[in-house]
């Protein structure tokens, strides 16, 4: 069996960066780049969603073992 060796994170980003923009075009990588991931959710309401459906039980036998 090969050993795998991963490139570093820079390589990787020149790499995908490069690529982005030999099939795209400069313009096209750049919207490409800028396109809004999934909206965040405001951290409060993030964390009562968490809350509302956590067992408090289950949750501190978990924390506190």
């Amino acid at each position: 069996m090969k050993a795998v060796k991963y490139m570093d994170e820079e390589m990787v980003i020149k790499r995908g960066i490069d690529l982005l923009m030999k099939g795209l075009g400069p313009l096209e990588a750049i919207r490409f780049m800028n396109i809004s991931r999934e909206r965040r959710m405001e951290s409060v309401k993030r964390h009562r969603k968490w809350q509302k459906h956590l067992n408090k039980e289950e949750f501190f036998n978990e924390v506190f073992q």
